[in-house]
């Protein structure tokens, strides 16, 4: 009479499958949390950008570029930052139309217009 097998072939193939498997599942565990982490940083970056405008709702219009040109007259509302280093820290419209004139330019890189 034969010997009955220790092993039998599902037996074999089974232990070996299950060494494959514990390193397979691993690094499928390892990919995933990778994919996940990266889609919940871009879910949150996208959250944080939209709030970053969420409070000026109400201001339409472009923004202006670089000002190198300004006119000092009534309907000049700021004083640009070089007319200001221009003038040597006269910082309001009233202070700089009393000395230079309504209707003075400034060029950004020119020299001053004639002061009154």
């Amino acid at each position: 009479m034969a010997r009955p097998a220790r092993n039998s072939v599902d037996e074999i193939i089974r232990a070996a499958m299950e060494k494959v498997m514990r390193r397979a599942s691993a690094q499928i565990a390892r990919a995933l949390a990778e994919v996940a982490a990266r889609q919940i940083d871009a879910d949150i970056s996208k959250a944080l950008a939209g709030r970053k405008g969420a409070g000026k709702r109400g201001r339409g219009g472009r923004r202006a570029g670089a000002i190198t040109r300004w006119v000092a007259d009534r309907r000049a509302r700021r004083v640009p930052t070089f007319v200001i280093e221009m003038t040597g820290g006269l910082d309001t419209k009233k202070k700089i139309v009393a000395r230079y004139g309504e209707g003075a330019v400034f060029e950004q890189g020119k020299a001053l217009p004639k002061a009154r």
